[in-house]
């Protein structure tokens, strides 16, 4: 099965959600620390996924961020250190739009900010899953980004 990793980079959290076929799940939120990269690339191999997409949070006028370069940095990492694809997805409002969703499903967003986190990688996933029905994967890769 083609599993896809999404990532949702925070400065306190990275928010991960996988595929299974067309599901997308949230897994989880892990600290933002020295061993992230790590985490992610044992989820990477212990899971067979075949590539990984990360949130990438450009301004509204559609420039690169602090938060931008802070996951372009976390993107150059898993690359150096794998095989697997990794692109970047718009990911403009995500946090938000989770937070909502939680909100409507009555879960206090505050106490809640793991869960948020892992909830905007699935929503990144989802975005990425539904462009891939197109033939192709989503997003740009890190060349595109050095462009």
């Amino acid at each position: 099965m083609n599993r896809r990793l999404a990532l949702d980079s925070g400065d306190a959290r990275i928010g991960i959600a996988i595929s299974e076929g067309t599901l997308v799940l949230p897994i989880e939120a892990i600290p933002n620390d020295a061993q992230a990269v790590s985490k992610i690339l044992s989820e990477i191999q212990a899971r067979s996924i075949a590539a990984v997409y990360i949130g990438l949070p450009l301004s509204l006028g559609g420039g690169l961020s602090n938060s931008a370069h802070k996951a372009i940095a976390l993107g150059k990492a898993l690359a150096s250190q794998s095989q697997v694809p990794v692109r970047f997805v718009d990911e403009r409002l995500t946090t938000k739009t989770a937070a909502s969703m939680l909100r409507s499903a009555g879960k206090n967003a505050k106490s809640s900010k793991s869960i948020i986190d892992a909830q905007a990688a699935a929503i990144i996933l989802e975005s990425a899953l539904q462009q891939e029905v197109q033939g192709q994967l989503a997003g740009k890769t890190l060349e595109d980004l050095n462009d």
